[in-house]
């Protein structure tokens, strides 16, 4: 007899456990440290960010008001696996029940496509500034990108709203535990006795087409920024054109780049220690949110003038 004819109260279950270090049960109080020191700096970093492009005049530009939507997507993915992560270090706090894990998954993966769709627009940000400078002003406004915030949002909710729908629906009749500390949708269809077909096509779908297509459009975006900064007779010129994208670039690799190890290691690494599968996941979550705001206080001269501009500022307080 096939599992999916049991009765459904024999092989329906409503809590998951996650997990957190296999093996270095006894070490997560240690292992726990860096991770917070991560997501306190991740949290700190953008939320400043965000205060200087509202109070500080010269960051009133759409470069830095991409800058504050991407921050505002980097703490809500902090935010996504903050208390599941801490809570199953610290407190040992294993069991997630149904509609919070379907909610956190919602909300990660949410965010996650919001991010990509950040980097693309932030890409176009540069091929405007750079092809059309004369226009940038006028084209990106401070509405237009308040509005190209709003519906790259509102896009990255609603297509992962489906398959989310779908994983309230499903009974769980294998009971065991989450690959990670946090709930992901491939997690909980594996665990899943009904048909997840749609699930799984749906999500291989918008994968591909949301975020390969933002790969595709950055990649192309690139392409014309290098012939037209190539056209510019002055050297000096080009590398100050070029300088001006030198934070995006490693906003992008510090994104895609632990996205793209995770996908390898989860195709490929069938084999490896569950420990690895682990590690890639959490700095897959967590290292862009660290990163980004690091990386535009070190490269940006205006972000670092405005940081400096807050601690003289509170040291003659």
């Amino acid at each position: 007899m096939r599992i999916s004819t049991l009765p459904r109260a024999n092989m329906s279950f409503s809590t998951f456990l996650l997990t957190g270090f296999p093996g270095l049960e006894w070490a997560h109080h240690w292992i726990s440290l860096p991770i917070f020191a991560g997501y306190l700096v991740a949290l700190i970093g953008n939320a400043t960010i965000l205060h200087l492009v509202r109070t500080e005049p010269s960051l009133q530009q759409p470069m830095y008001y991409f800058l504050a939507i991407l921050a505002v997507t980097d703490l809500g993915l902090c935010m996504s696996t903050l208390p599941s992560v801490l809570g199953v270090l610290w407190f040992d706090a294993r069991r997630v029940g149904l509609v919070p894990c379907v909610l956190q998954q919602h909300f990660l993966h949410s965010f996650s496509f919001m991010e990509s769709a950040v980097l693309f627009a932030m890409a176009l940000d540069r091929l405007v500034a750079i092809r059309f400078p004369l226009h940038y002003a006028s084209v990106l406004t401070g509405p237009r990108v308040a509005l190209a915030g709003a519906v790259l949002g509102m896009r990255s909710a609603a297509i992962t709203a489906a398959p989310s729908l779908h994983l309230l629906k499903f009974d769980y009749c294998r009971p065991g535990s989450l690959s990670h500390a946090y709930c992901l949708h491939q997690d909980m269809i594996r665990l899943a006795c009904s048909d997840t077909r749609f699930n799984r096509l749906y999500g291989l779908c918008i994968i591909m087409l949301a975020m390969g297509s933002d790969v595709l459009f950055i990649l192309l975006s690139y392409a014309v920024i290098l012939r037209t900064v190539l056209a510019i007779a002055s050297a000096g010129e080009r590398l100050k054109a070029l300088n001006t994208c030198v934070s995006h670039i490693l906003a992008v690799l510090c994104f895609y780049v632990p996205v793209l190890g995770l996908s390898i290691v989860h195709r490929f690494g069938h084999h490896t220690s569950p420990l690895v599968h682990i590690l890639m996941g959490t700095v897959s979550m967590l290292f862009p949110p660290l990163m980004n705001p690091v990386i535009y206080s070190i490269k940006t001269q205006q972000i670092r003038r405005a940081i400096l501009k807050v601690v003289s500022l509170g040291k003659i307080q």
